[in-house]
């Protein structure tokens, strides 16, 4: 390991960057080194820009990905080589704003049933169920169940953060057949390897293997089934701030795009042109 990697790794670790977020930096940075052949700390602002060009418009990278890799550069130049450089001088792509793709309740049941292992169907009923992100689900405890307050608890999810989510009834018996059926000790979904839990690329597969079977029109995903959750709490009248909790996000601007994804919202929304008309109209003073 160089003195340079070492250094990186160590702000990174100091910073508290979840270790995926670790990971991908320095993937980025290892082929930013790469393609110049050199150490990035000989590399200027320019190459920067010639390689966001490069990811662009040679690897036909999406914007978000290049943007990773620019918020990884950006880390390295600022905070480990202490460049006397301002933000602004690490222009991101622009991401275009796309709204979340939920299923309706009718579409969830069916796709539960097409789920053939307890072990993955109780893990993706977390996912819908508590509104749990798919690494949330795989490394829940069997101590974070608390049955008799109803709650499951978070361990440093997104952002090193613990939450409670509800824990609701039908999900429990969920939970409880398939703990009486495996007997798991520490982890809830423990894995083949000992001491790890379920992998999230096993969870994911098993997801895609029973979006297939169900035949539905859309690609099922761990995610989309957050999604759902977030939706389906909304049209049920949940206050978005409420929501907001339950998802662990950190700014309710990012709930809030649920709103624009509830078709009950949307289409119970009056239109002003069916307000025409309603209001009496003033008389003329004499």
């Amino acid at each position: 390991m160089t003195p340079l990697r070492k250094r990186f790794t160590e702000d990174m670790q100091l910073r508290g960057l979840a270790p995926t977020t670790q990971r991908s930096y320095l993937h980025y940075l290892a082929e930013f080194a790469k393609y110049f052949n050199l150490s990035p700390d000989r590399l200027d602002l320019e190459a920067v820009r010639q390689y966001e060009i490069h990811l662009l418009e040679e690897r036909r990278m999406s914007p978000a990905s290049v943007n990773t890799f620019v918020s990884a550069i950006q880390f390295l130049y600022l905070v480990t080589l202490e460049m006397p450089w301002g933000k602004h001088c690490f222009p991101r792509v622009r991401v275009a704003s796309k709204l979340p793709i939920v299923l309706d309740p009718e579409e969830v049941s069916e796709f539960f049933d097409y789920i053939p292992s307890l072990k993955y169907r109780a893990a993706l009923m977390l996912c819908y169920g508590a509104g749990l992100r798919i690494s949330e689900a795989v490394a829940l405890k069997v101590s974070d169940i608390d049955s008799k307050r109803m709650l499951l608890r978070i361990e440093q999810g997104k952002g090193s953060k613990d939450r409670y989510v509800m824990l609701s009834p039908r999900l429990l018996a969920v939970l409880r057949r398939y703990w009486r059926a495996a007997t798991p000790r520490e982890w809830m979904f423990p894995s083949w390897r000992e001491n790890k839990h379920m992998t999230q690329a096993s969870l994911s597969q098993a997801c895609r293997d029973a979006s297939i079977k169900c035949g539905l029109n859309k690609r099922i995903t761990a995610h989309m089934l957050r999604h759902s959750f977030a939706t389906h709490l909304l049209e049920n009248g949940t206050d978005t701030r409420v929501i907001q909790v339950l998802l662990g996000h950190s700014q309710i601007e990012t709930t809030a795009r649920y709103v624009r994804v509830s078709a009950h919202v949307i289409a119970g929304t009056p239109s002003p042109l069916d307000l025409l008309g309603c209001k009496p109209k003033p008389k003329p003073q004499s």
